[in-house]
């Protein structure tokens, strides 16, 4: 597979099974579980004509969904165009290594800059090493902690 071969497409309310399979293998890597209530209104979110909420696209090789990527542009204090958070990317284990996020990533990019927010940001785990390894070279790593309120 190479990345010729992807297509990328916005998440249909016809990709729910297949959307959930992605999401649910990209929620295990980060060993999250969440009620099938989390589910029905992210799906929702994505399906929405709302700007202010959700984008989703799935990746495909031939009829086979191999990636996906969440992100939502949002209103910034100190940028006036907003910016956007990449939420969620997730490829297929066996479909790594081969250019799958990084035309995900390049696609929400291009979003970024047709919305006038070339700003871009995300987070993964310190122990994502493969991830990482594509982030160094499309990103730039920051020097923000990132703090959550204790509950």
């Amino acid at each position: 597979m190479g990345t010729e071969t992807i297509r990328l497409a916005p998440v249909t309310a016809n990709d729910r099974a297949i959307w959930r399979e992605m999401w649910s293998a990209y929620l295990d890597f980060y060993k999250t579980d969440l009620p099938a209530s989390a589910f029905d209104a992210a799906f929702g979110q994505l399906l929405s004509n709302d700007p202010a909420t959700f984008n989703g696209l799935l990746a495909w090789s031939d009829r086979r969904a191999v990636g996906l990527v969440h992100w939502v542009h949002h209103p910034h204090m100190w940028r006036p165009e907003g910016t956007v958070c990449l939420q969620d990317l997730f490829t297929a284990p066996d479909a790594r290594g081969q250019g799958v996020a990084r035309r995900l990533i390049s696609a929400v990019y291009a979003d970024a800059d047709a919305r006038g927010a070339p700003r871009v940001y995300w987070m993964t785990n310190e122990t994502n090493y493969q991830g990482r390894i594509l982030y160094d070279r499309i990103g730039r790593l920051t020097p923000f902690i990132k703090y959550e309120r204790a509950v």
